[in-house]
């Protein structure tokens, strides 16, 4: 895609999942990359393995990848984190906030430190490190991008995840707001919008083939996606064919947004 490739970019949360996805995906268009992780270095290594066998197919891929290690729920890692990455790189042009976390229980069951802990790492963390960037956009004067992994949840209620909704809600807002805040001086905020994929986080159903099924009933399509469609549409958004594109949430749903009981008419005396 246009204006990626030798762009230095940042994926927090880059070793499983859709952020594992991204990270790959953007070495792909011939960025460079730094891998996020917080604790599995054996993940990296994953990681950046299969970085190296998709520049391997590529001719003239010439991505470079760097792991760095930081919670972004800690506000001094993720100083230390954009400062590493600057250092190796020399910049950063793009920023991916993708580390997220979630738990499952009753509303009213939610202990304190469960819900802290969900906002911290999806909410907190992803403005931490927005903030850390926009600051090194600001100084460098070259402007840059921020794509901020939301999901459906924004904006569709999620029971028993109530600390996972919330996040995600106000991510939408985080988006809009730094859009608006920074477009006049060249930097670009948006966010894509998962809904039901096929990762890790989501074992609860995914490993289940019953379960999976009766996700996939509930989407329009009639099937659940995959972390590669959603990495396809953040190198979009990253990307300079979308220079024109601000404080958006992309839904990537297979239509989960589009009120599927409505898919056929029906009406109260139906």
């Amino acid at each position: 895609m246009k204006g990626l490739k030798s762009k230095n970019v940042l994926v927090t949360g880059a070793t499983s999942g859709i952020g594992q996805a991204i990270a790959v995906q953007m070495a792909k268009e011939g960025a460079n990359v730094a891998i996020n992780y917080r604790n599995d270095i054996k993940k990296v290594a994953e990681t950046q393995e299969m970085i190296d066998n998709i520049c391997n197919q590529i001719k003239g891929c010439g991505s470079r990848d760097f792991p760095v290690e930081g919670d972004v729920s800690e506000e001094a890692d993720v100083v230390r984190m954009v400062a590493e990455v600057v250092k190796e790189f020399g910049s950063i042009d793009i920023l991916i906030n993708n580390a997220g976390i979630q738990f499952a229980a009753d509303s009213h069951n939610v202990s304190t430190a469960d819900f802290d802990q969900v906002i911290s790492v999806n909410l907190r963390g992803a403005y931490l490190c927005a903030r850390e960037t926009i600051k090194h956009f600001l100084e460098q004067k070259n402007g840059g991008v921020i794509i901020n992994v939301s999901s459906v949840h924004e904006i569709i209620p999620r029971p028993q995840y109530v600390s996972y909704s919330i996040s995600k809600g106000g991510m939408e807002n985080l988006t809009k707001t730094l859009a608006l805040e920074y477009a006049d001086r060249g930097i670009r905020v948006n966010a894509i919008g998962p809904g039901a994929t096929a990762t890790d986080i989501n074992k609860s159903w995914t490993e289940d083939p019953q379960k999976q099924k009766k996700v996939a009933e509930n989407i329009p399509m009639g099937r659940v996606g995959t972390a590669e469609e959603m990495a396809t549409v953040t190198a979009f958004l990253a990307s300079d064919d979308a220079s024109y594109i601000t404080g958006q949430t992309l839904f990537i749903d297979g239509g989960l947004t589009l009120y599927p009981k409505f898919q056929k008419p029906w009406s109260a005396g139906e």
